[in-house]
């Protein structure tokens, strides 16, 4: 007499059934040799069932994790208030160990390494997509938006993956996504997202035309209101704040300057051609203080005293020597 191997096994077709089936039939036979048709009949449901619940053999595996990363990547692109980091722990709240898990651990036994590895590339690259362009929002620039992005989506994956290498039912997913995001970190915008150097300028045409249309610095934004009052924002691509003890600033005036004494705040700017662009700023109106010179840290840095009072320096990464 043939046994039927769902004996005892409740006959209502459901998701549960239907992935238990597969991981059985992954088992036995192997990813590729199992059937839709195979799983429907070790369920006890018909081939037409099996797809009120999935969509494709591959969909056994990765449908309850699909469902999380959908709603992390809605609330990434909706909900600017909750930080990505919390957004992305939610995929793991109260994950019970699944068809996923199995197959992850039994890759190799199942058949199923190149198709996880394919199916994992796909996922990681959307939620990749949805935390990098919420990164943009919250005001870092395109290329470390998409870094963090491809951090955070790896940093999630591979958290899936050591779980369940480890016994899925052994520990909670959490802590392990956790750990991965701390070596990722996904988050917070940077507290300053701007730095911009305001400076007063009594005669503001000649300065304006002096940085604006000399030194090449497009103009971002310009408003004016009562009482003749003007301001032009100018375009000076990355900003960072530069802090020096007074033994450094006085070292860098003897390499820069052969000790010319730097004013308490000087404008570094990065250029691509020190030589040419000192040039012509100084028939533009600049004074140069000192010429070109190659520095110890390999620059080629000028200086000059601009309108409005500044002192700049020009400076040109040469690169390895």
């Amino acid at each position: 007499m043939t046994v039927d191997p769902r004996a005892g096994r409740p006959r209502a077709s459901s998701r549960e059934t239907l992935a238990e089936a597969a991981c059985e039939l992954f088992l036995e036979q192997g990813y590729e040799a199992t059937s839709i048709a195979d799983i429907a009949t070790r369920a006890g449901v018909s081939r037409s069932s099996f797809f009120n619940y999935f969509s494709s053999k591959g969909d056994i595996l990765w449908a309850a994790f699909d469902e999380r990363v959908d709603v992390a990547i809605a609330a990434l692109a909706a909900d600017d208030a909750t930080p990505a980091r919390d957004i992305l722990m939610a995929i793991a709240d109260d994950f019970a160990p699944d068809s996923l898990a199995l197959a992850v651990a039994n890759a190799t036994v199942m058949g199923l390494d190149d198709e996880l590895e394919g199916e994992r590339a796909l996922r990681q690259a959307r939620l990749a997509r949805a935390i990098a362009d919420r990164a943009h929002r919250d005001g870092l620039p395109r290329l470390r938006a998409e870094v963090q992005g491809a951090a955070g989506a790896g940093a999630v994956l591979a958290a899936v993956w050591q779980w369940a290498h480890a016994g899925a039912g052994q520990a909670d997913l959490g802590p392990v996504v956790a750990e991965a995001l701390d070596a990722a970190p996904v988050g917070e915008p940077p507290t300053v997202r701007q730095l911009r150097v305001v400076v007063q300028a009594p005669d503001f045409e000649d300065t304006l035309t002096f940085y604006r249309d000399v030194l090449g610095m497009p103009q971002a934004e310009a408003y004016e209101a009562e009482g003749g009052a003007r301001v032009a924002i100018l375009d000076a691509g990355r900003a960072t704040l530069e802090l020096a003890n007074s033994a450094q600033v006085a070292f860098i005036d003897r390499v820069e300057t052969d000790g010319i004494a730097s004013d308490r705040i000087r404008i570094a700017l990065e250029v691509g051609d020190t030589s040419g662009v000192a040039e012509r700023l100084a028939a533009g109106g600049a004074r140069l203080e000192a010429t070109p010179r190659e520095t110890p840290w390999r620059s080629l840095n000028a200086r000059l005293r601009g309108p409005a009072d500044l002192q700049l320096t020009l400076f040109q990464e040469l690169g390895p020597a």
